[in-house]
């Protein structure tokens, strides 16, 4: 069933390709973009030095002093709060990444892992800032008021999977006997350089995906049958920029924009979803972080409502 639906994808991406060149050049264009000038100078600077860290055992060092007060917190060992921390401050799918990488690394559980996917995978306070903010919402809200909402959404979506879905999560504090690092990453030369090299495969990946739901995205507008704002929706769903970037051009009323916006945002997108799956091992499941997100958008939407003020 996978490999049909992926054939169905592949070639209806390869029909549009040849039918309507002009639109899936600009499309494939706008994803370059969006991965060339945003995703590699902010993602990549992360992706190599979280890297080196991950194997010089640094992260241990950071975080132990305060190893108590993340697991009382939140339920993590100090490896899963710098994940959290770096997952919140650097966006999509640095948390994953993170996540994923520890496990490899032995420093966390599978359990711990799915757990930290739940609400550590949120988009950039920078992303938040302009792109959300300024760009698509027009400066119309306060930023305050726009991180207060998504925040307090995340946070209660932690909450619940904490203590309902997994059972009042607390990390242990050592979880697998360490492994020596092999010779073959022993040099500092040789770390730094496996860390460069796998930063870049990463996010050579993740523009892949970007470029292939840019050019989805392409297609779904141009052979939408229904109304407007259902496309936007659905284009936000499937690709985030691409439908923020539609609302910010529609002429609709602010309370709405603001209100799609904001889900989408806290939802991420199917090629958010994509993206994560990609750095994830095969050990740890999607699962969790889809009915996360879904939560969390649900969320949104409510405080949206209750809370929204315009400038």
């Amino acid at each position: 069933m996978k490999q049909r639906i992926l054939t169905t994808f592949v070639l209806s991406l390869l029909l549009f390709l040849l039918k309507y060149p002009e639109e899936s050049l600009l499309a494939a264009r706008d994803g370059m973009k969006l991965w060339l000038n945003t995703m590699i100078p902010t993602l990549l600077p992360f992706l190599i030095l979280t890297g080196i860290l991950l194997r010089t055992d640094g992260i241990e060092k950071i975080l132990n002093p305060l190893a108590v007060f993340w697991k009382k917190c939140f339920g993590l060992s100090p490896c899963g709060a710098y994940a959290f921390l770096l997952g919140m401050l650097c966006g999509y799918p640095m948390g994953a990444k993170l996540a994923a990488d520890l496990y490899k690394a032995h420093k966390i559980s599978s359990r711990e892992a799915s757990y930290l996917l739940t609400f550590s995978n949120n988009p950039s306070p920078v992303f938040i800032s302009t792109y959300l903010a300024q760009i698509c919402l027009h400066s119309q809200y306060r930023i305050n008021e726009i991180f207060k909402i998504l925040l307090l959404s995340n946070f209660l979506c932690m909450l619940f999977f904490r203590f309902v879905v997994y059972k009042n999560q607390t990390a242990t504090t050592t979880l697998f006997p360490l492994k020596k690092e092999t010779s073959a990453v022993s040099s500092q030369g040789t770390v730094i350089d496996v860390s460069i090299m796998n930063g870049f495969e990463t996010i050579t990946r993740l523009g892949g995906y970007i470029l292939l739901f840019s050019i989805l995205s392409a297609a779904i507008s141009h052979f939408w049958p229904f109304g407007t704002e259902e496309k936007y929706i659905f284009l936000g769903i499937t690709e985030l920029t691409t439908g923020l970037h539609q609302i910010a051009n529609a002429c609709m009323p602010c309370a709405r924009s603001y209100l799609y916006a904001m889900v989408m945002t806290a939802f991420g997108g199917l090629c958010v979803l994509a993206q994560t799956k990609s750095v994830l091992e095969k050990q740890i499941s999607l699962l969790p972080f889809f009915l996360s997100k879904c939560l969390n958008a649900t969320l949104t939407a409510i405080f949206v409502l209750l809370f929204a003020k315009t400038v």
